[in-house]
Order: structure tokens, then C-alpha cells, then sequence
């Protein structure tokens, strides 16, 4: 798999963010988080009625909802900020000893294109750990609670200018309407994010899971 490469060199002399860049930096702890219950009833009746994997269908409409947000494809990298085109996913695969490994994805191409790709991708991956084989800095980091319906989750993080997107989700709950819901986290670094880039991720993913339905 090619590595990505940065398209661009985001020009720090305009940027409009770059007080709030330099004050998040100077932080021992520089992310800002939230855990939104989304709504999945289409994207999981989507998956069943295609036979497909819950898992990879919604890994796949998160990373587009990301790759919608340019300051979610941002990277501190040195004292400057670069910006990729697109990002790929690495999430976790489960193990049969409970442990677990990483696989890399792309993810810009149609579900059935995705699913193919991923499935033959999944299988390599059992053979390897927690190794990155692509360049660890422009990648989303993916993890996953299945077995709890959460409302708040503490992720690890390197520190400094690590600033990968990390999104995890946990179980989903059917409510008394018949509507399923699940708990989504993004945690990013405040000196690329705001609060109002986390709201645009969340009303990207409702956009994508729609267009599901259409």
C-alpha cells in the first residue's frame, strides 16, 4: 500500500487559529473530547438487509465523515501544520486469545469496493501486531467498546504533538421507538480542533449514514 504524503504546508503567517495553535501546544494534556449517542438505525438496517459486517460499514461512513473536515486530515508536524488529502483508518481487530492487532484501511471507494478489499486486508492483518505498516501520522486511530453501551470514555495518547484523530464506539441500544443508538467518541488535539469541527464530524457521519438509505 502507497503511504500517504502531505498535499500541503498549511501557511502559518495567515493562520487564522495560530494563537490558539501555540496556547494548546504549551497544555501537559492538549485534546478536547465528546461522546455523542448517534443514531444508527439505518446504517445497521443497511448492513443487515445487505448481509454486510455492522463494523466495517460504519468504520467506513466514519472515516469519510472525517476526510469532510480539513482540520481533522491536519497534523502538527514540527512547529507547523501539514494537511492530507485524505486519511486512512487503522483500526483494531480482536484476536482469538482477547488481544488484539492493527489493520490499515482506505476507505475512498463504494461499500461493495470497500467490503472486498477490507475482508482480504483483515486477513493479513491476523499474522501481525501492533506494527504500523504505513505512515503513522496521517492515519485515524479506530478502537471499539462492543460490549459496553458507554457515556464517557478516557483514551490513551502519546502526548506532545500527537494529534491523529482517535474514534471509538460502543454497543448500541434499541430504544422504546424502535430507533438504535450508539455512542461515538472522537478525541483530537485543540491546537487543529475546535468544538465546532467535532459538531461538523457528527453532522457529516448523520449525512453519510443517510445517504445509506438513498
Amino acid at each position: 500500500m502507497k503511504k500517504n504524503v502531505p498535499v500541503k504546508n498549511i501557511d502559518m503567517s495567515s493562520y487564522a487559529r495560530r494563537a490558539h495553535f501555540d496556547y494548546f501546544r504549551s497544555l501537559s494534556y492538549p485534546y478536547v473530547g465528546i461522546t455523542v449517542d448517534v443514531d444508527v438505525t439505518k446504517a445497521l438496517r443497511y448492513s443487515k438487509d445487505n448481509n454486510h459486517s455492522f463494523y466495517l460499514t460504519f468504520l467506513h461512513l466514519v472515516a469519510l465523515a472525517a476526510d469532510s473536515i480539513p482540520e481533522f486530515r491536519q497534523r502538527i508536524h514540527g512547529d507547523k501544520i501539514v494537511e492530507y488529502s485524505e486519511c486512512p483508518t487503522s483500526h483494531i481487530e480482536l484476536l482469538e486469545d482477547s488481544s488484539y492487532c492493527y489493520c490499515t484501511l482506505k476507505h475512498h471507494m463504494t461499500l461493495d469496493e470497500y467490503f472486498d478489499y477490507a475482508r482480504d486486508s483483515r486477513e493479513a492483518c491476523n499474522n501481525k501486531g501492533i506494527e504500523e505498516d504505513e505512515n503513522v501520522e496521517s492515519m485515524y486511530f479506530i478502537s471499539t467498546v462492543p460490549w459496553l453501551h458507554y457515556s464517557a470514555i478516557v483514551q490513551p495518547v502519546a502526548g506532545g504533538d500527537e494529534s491523529n484523530p482517535r474514534f471509538t464506539w460502543g454497543k448500541y441500544s434499541k430504544g422504546a421507538d424502535g430507533s438504535v443508538t450508539m455512542p461515538v467518541t472522537v478525541l483530537a488535539h485543540h491546537a487543529l480542533v475546535d468544538g465546532i469541527h467535532l459538531a461538523r464530524f457528527y453532522d457529516a457521519l448523520a449525512d453519510e449514514i443517510a445517504a445509506l438509505s438513498r
